[in-house]
């Protein structure tokens, strides 16, 4: 799982631009799905049929990640951006970036004014991204032109991935590729033969910027129940508007609402019920401030049971995301068996 993840938020890959994450997966998965498809909004969509017909289930997890992209070359090199995502504008100073070219990848840092001018500046000032720019280090505008960056190319954090303990990695991306992991080992530990009817597995795209591929998903299936797969932010540091009722390394997270969702109740109530048969560790999430894909699952057709698994993480967003490998693992292993004990439709609906 670990070397997974590595692999995949090395990945350059943000909102519109998930081709290379796309292939990723697809060449990972040849061989253990039944079909690979990608969709006319780029969503990767994978296929596996039990060895016995049965209910279906739709599993997403978006591929894109928070990302930026060129706005406008000044003629002294320096590039202004746009953001692709959300961002906090105190986060950006001085990071470090990869741009991606016609020519390839190239480094640039966020700029910021250097510690000694601090006293000349209004230090409660938090410059919009706007007032900001990235130094990839060329000194013109032709010089820029000449290494192939210009108007329209996508901008990551620097990739990086570090083992801060046995049990918790710092990296960029974890938001949502860590959810692509849990999916990909799900699929492939899963054997046909282990369940009954279908799994859809929706890698989406554009889910950082509104939601927009899982709506062109939602459009495409007829399942009997989805699950979204996200990670989400803990409140167990020492911030006074956090009420530590999220934690790191404390199970993966049974979301019951957020601002895209209510979850199926009695999709939430099997979760929760499984997770304490196999002894899963986990912990019910209530948060507002936070969206998923199952938003946008949930209102297909005629509407489809949805619940959310959520990977725990600190410092969403930024370049150095916490998370717990616990977390991970039990979101992997209450997915597997919420597939084992799927229901139809009709089971998950409230009788009147």
């Amino acid at each position: 799982m670990i070397e997974l993840l590595k692999e995949l938020t090395a990945l350059h890959g943000p909102c519109g631009f998930e081709d290379d994450v796309a292939a990723f997966i697809a060449a990972r998965l040849r061989g253990t799905v039944d079909t690979i498809e990608v969709d006319g909004a780029g969503n990767l969509i994978v296929t596996k049929k039990g060895s016995k017909p049965g209910p279906k289930i739709v599993v997403a997890a978006h591929m894109d990640e928070v990302g930026f992209i060129v706005k406008k070359v000044e003629d002294n090199g320096l590039i202004r951006f746009e953001k692709l995502g959300g961002h906090d504008d105190r986060v950006l100073l001085s990071q470090r970036v990869q741009i991606k070219t016609g020519r390839g990848l190239r480094s640039g840092v966020i700029g910021t004014i250097s510690a000694h001018m601090v006293k000349f500046d209004d230090v409660q000032k938090v410059r919009s991204h706007k007032q900001q720019y990235i130094d990839a280090g060329v000194t013109s505008k032709k010089e820029a032109a000449e290494l192939g960056i210009e108007v329209g190319d996508s901008i990551v954090w620097q990739p990086h991935f570090d083992l801060l303990t046995d049990k918790r990695i710092s990296g960029k991306a974890f938001d949502d590729r860590a959810g692509c992991a849990v999916l990909i080992k799900a699929l492939e530990e899963l054997d046909a033969t282990d369940f009954a009817g279908e799994i859809i597995g929706a890698f989406t795209v554009q889910e950082e910027v509104g939601l927009r591929g899982a709506r062109v998903v939602s459009h495409q299936t007829d399942a009997d129940v989805a699950i979204a797969l996200d990670t989400t932010a803990v409140s167990d540091t020492p911030e006074e508007m956090m009420d530590k009722t999220l934690a790191l390394g404390a199970g993966t997270g049974i979301k019951i609402m957020d601002f895209s969702l209510i979850s199926n109740r009695k999709v939430k109530e099997q979760l929760q019920s499984l997770a304490k048969e196999h002894s899963i560790p986990y912990q019910l999430e209530v948060f507002p401030g936070i969206g998923t894909d199952a938003g946008e699952l949930s209102l297909a057709g005629k509407g489809i049971p949805t619940g959310v698994l959520s990977i725990p993480s600190r410092y969403a967003h930024s370049p150095n995301e916490v998370i717990d490998i616990k977390d991970l693992e039990a979101t992997k292993d209450l997915l597997k068996v919420f597939i084992l004990h799927m229901r139809t439709a009709s089971e998950y609906k409230f009788m009147i």
